[in-house]
């Protein structure tokens, strides 16, 4: 079995060096910088190159890059690709990516499915890949065809040694409106909240809470803007809700109104034990 890796940065790196430690699948990789690939077959997290002369024997390609340069390589490469080669891209959003490469994978004759591994750093680049990155972490896949089931049971089969603990099967819209709540959000308050004058200020008073808020504050602007802007209105409609309640919170500070804070308060610690089954 041979998989293709396409970008060998924090995620692709991680999973070609997955695929080389916990299967026998031949790893090829590509990347634009070629002190990058050079390094990986070097430090034997891939096999050999990916090029257009090998891209048609690979029975999987991993498409680990950003959103528009997913779709640019499918309309470039697309017609190397073999008609069982089953196609998965990585990108944090699905509408604008599946809707692209399900016609292009019709067009070209080759098998897509949309994918978001469910795993990451704050550090990204090939230095900081491992082949753990995605152990006992969730794997989202957009199928085309959601009553094939043969095939969604082969396409699980071939992320294994990747170490998915679970795989969800769901929509491009249901996924973009989850990942707008879940991830784009988290990032986008952790980057405007270390916009505080305050924040130059915060050593030697500051830690576990600070820490776990602003962590993902220090994330690649240009994919995120790319994801941002792809998935502009699930992400407004996030923003609209959160900032209606933080008015919520400064209305009641506003009035010294202790009785209206400490219902807030309770509010949130109650819907946060009912969405994550935790108790006090």
């Amino acid at each position: 079995m041979k998989v293709g890796i396409i970008g060998l940065g924090l995620i692709g790196g991680s999973i070609a060096k997955a695929y080389k430690k916990n299967s026998n699948f031949k790893v090829l990789g590509y990347d634009l910088d070629k002190s990058v690939l050079n390094f990986a077959i070097m430090s034997e997290a891939i096999d050999s190159e990916l090029n257009d002369d090998n891209i048609g024997n690979c029975d999987l390609i991993i498409i680990a890059i950003y959103p528009k340069a997913t779709i640019e390589f499918l309309n470039k490469k697309g017609h190397l690709i073999n008609e069982k080669t089953v196609v998965i891209d990585t990108c944090g959003i699905k509408r604008s990516i599946c809707k692209e490469a399900f016609r292009i994978a019709d067009e070209k004759k080759f098998k897509f499915v949309g994918g978001h591994p469910m795993a990451g750093k704050q550090l990204s680049g090939f230095k900081y890949s491992r082949d753990s990155l995605f152990s006992g972490a969730p794997m989202v896949l957009v199928p085309k065809d959601y009553n094939d089931l043969f095939f969604l049971d082969y396409v699980k089969k071939l992320l294994i040694p990747v170490g998915f603990s679970k795989i969800t099967i769901t929509t491009a819209e249901h996924h973009d409106e989850m990942i707008a709540y879940t991830s784009q959000m988290a990032h986008l308050v952790s980057n405007a909240f270390v916009k505080s004058d305050t924040a130059e200020k915060h050593k030697g008073f500051s830690a576990g809470s600070y820490n776990d808020l602003t962590r993902v504050a220090y994330l690649n602007e240009e994919m995120w803007s790319e994801l941002f802007i792809n998935n502009r209105d699930f992400l407004i409609n996030e923003l609209d809700g959160f900032i209606s309640e933080l008015l919520l919170y400064k209305k009641a500070l506003e009035a010294k109104d202790e009785e209206n804070i400490r219902e807030l308060l309770a509010e949130g610690r109650r819907i946060k034990e009912k969405v994550d089954g935790k108790c006090r």
